[in-house]
């Protein structure tokens, strides 16, 4: 008789507690199909009370300074370093993606915190001495309280631990994160790391609920602001809510990014850069591109190579090294996925690859989908412009550079942006002319390192500072401004008051 799936916990001012909720949520391994554990559904005084422990916790923690705070940060990466086989594996259960692209998914945490490790240096301000005939001005870099972060199934280790918390953390603030609840372990036992890095209690908190209680984050008088990953939708709701009630937000939300493919690239390689991009993480990433523009001259021979390789890429559990997909994350998105596949037949895509009912020996229960191509997909057509979110390419033919950008640039989303050329003046007006914020020349996932911004536009992002780089160390500090002046002692002010507000001809008689 199998064992019943263990019931997950919640982690408030560094305790893991059992939550008083009726409610669960199943957790699958995607390889076998088999429910491995169960998330709770926290209560709203649960969340609240997780909000009560990182507000009592900001006022010591920020004002510890920043040399002392990054050194958890230090400890950190070093455990991440010391436990990635285990972190690894984790996340090949629970989210399916396999064990090259989880390997991934937990480095990128050490890439941000790296990052982070400079806050001293970079929440510096500036300075002016004698800005005006005896006064000085300083601009500090100030905390600013409580954040929020809600993550996405999709990376279960980077977004929650690199996005949305190292730089949170290092430059003063507390949060509580919002692990997804389909695939909440690996975040969770990257909070236990933090723990053990010496992070003091409270300053990461977290918690696994519906939308209904997630919604107390987006109102809460005491949380400054909101990192959010996910849908269009739900990122709109996010930062129209969370803004009408005073907070900064961060809304990083859908794509459906496109390569534009010129008859001069080089070709073999521009199709094996095609499939890693449509087909990485099962297609569950928003940098993912699945869409490809082509030159109508060459997308016979592309869509001959495209069939070679898909054929090569061997499915099956995540966790084994062997792997070149994994499986879906779990049956409710492998039936999103594959009703959308039926869209596009129904909708007159011609399909050419047709991955649905894949058979993997041994895992016959797991929620698989082998590689999809469309072909002949129009403007028309919705499974040409709407996110899929799985591994699935729609090829549109175009006669030339012009038409292929201007269908780019009319999709709502503005994720990534991709070109395959030989020709460098079209490689430099593509990134001049192409509304995506993070472009790539033949680099097929143009996802920036830590040190710059995540840096999407139009429908893919809602806000005005972006997660990582310098916008993400915006994002969770305030500026304040000290103008000072001072006066010796054996020196009248005229017997007037000062009351200087930045322009000379209010300044005190005896400074003009």
């Amino acid at each position: 008789m199998s064992e019943e799936p263990k019931k997950l916990k919640y982690c408030v001012g560094g305790q893991w507690l059992e939550s008083k909720t009726e409610k669960y949520m199943d957790c699958f391994n995607p390889s076998t199909g088999e429910v491995i554990a169960k998330a709770p559904c926290c209560t709203s005084e649960e969340v609240e009370s997780a909000i009560a422990a990182a507000k009592a916790a900001f006022p010591e923690w920020s004002e510890t300074p920043a040399s002392k705070r990054v050194q958890v940060l230090y400890r950190m990466k070093a455990l991440v370093d010391k436990h990635l086989e285990e972190l690894t594996h984790l996340l090949c259960k629970e989210e399916g993606k396999n064990w090259t692209e989880s390997m991934g998914d937990v480095l990128k945490v050490n890439e941000v915190v790296e990052f982070a490790c400079g806050i001293p240096h970079l929440m510096k301000g500036v300075s002016g001495m004698n800005v005006s005939v005896g006064y000085d001005t300083v601009m500090y870099n100030h905390p600013m309280g409580v954040f929020a972060g809600i993550a996405p199934w999709n990376f279960p280790a980077m977004i929650p631990h690199g996005w949305m918390t190292p730089l949170c953390i290092a430059t003063g603030n507390t949060i509580v994160l919002k692990a997804a609840s389909f695939v909440p372990e690996t975040s969770m036992r990257l909070l236990e790391l933090w723990q053990e890095a010496g992070l003091p209690d409270g300053v990461i908190n977290l918690v696994t609920t519906s939308r209904n209680e997630a919604e107390i984050l987006l109102k809460h008088p005491d949380i400054k602001g909101v990192s959010f990953v996910g849908s269009t939708k739900v990122g709109k709701h996010i930062y129209a809510t969370a803004a009408a009630n005073g907070k900064r937000v961060q809304a990083l939300t859908e794509a459906k990014n496109h390569a534009l493919v010129l008859r001069d690239c080089k070709l073999e390689r521009t199709a094996r850069g095609i499939i890693n991009a449509y087909c990485g993480c099962a297609g569950a990433r928003c940098m993912a591109c699945p869409v490809v523009v082509v030159e109508d001259c060459i997308a016979d021979e592309l869509i001959g190579l495209l069939k070679k390789f898909v054929a090569e890429l061997n499915l099956g559990p995540a966790y084994d090294p062997e792997t070149g997909m994994g499986p879906i994350m779990n049956e409710g998105h492998l039936k999103f996925v594959t009703d959308w596949i039926q869209k596009g037949v129904d909708e007159g895509a011609e399909l050419i690859v047709d991955g649905r009912n894949p058979v993997v020996p041994g895992h016959e229960n797991g929620f698989f989908l082998a590689p999809t191509i469309f072909d002949h997909v129009t403007e028309e057509m919705s499974v040409g412009h709407d996110e899929i979110f799985g591994p699935v390419l729609c090829i549109k033919r175009v006669k030339d550079f012009e038409e292929g950008l201007a269908i780019m640039n009319a999709s709502p989303f503005a994720n990534g942006s991709v070109i395959y050329t030989q020709n460098g003046y079209y490689a430099r007006e593509f990134s001049k002319r192409t509304d995506a914020g993070m472009v790539g020349i033949n680099v097929g996932i143009p996802v920036p390192l830590g040190i710059f911004g995540f840096t999407g536009h139009k429908d893919s992002f809602f806000g005005d500072l972006h997660v990582m780089g310098m916008d993400g160390i915006r994002f969770f500090t305030e500026q304040k401004n000290v103008t000072a002046t001072w006066f010796p002692e054996d020196t009248e002010v005229c017997g007037k008051v000062d009351t200087w507000d930045g322009t000379i001809s209010s300044m005190p008689e005896n400074t003009k």
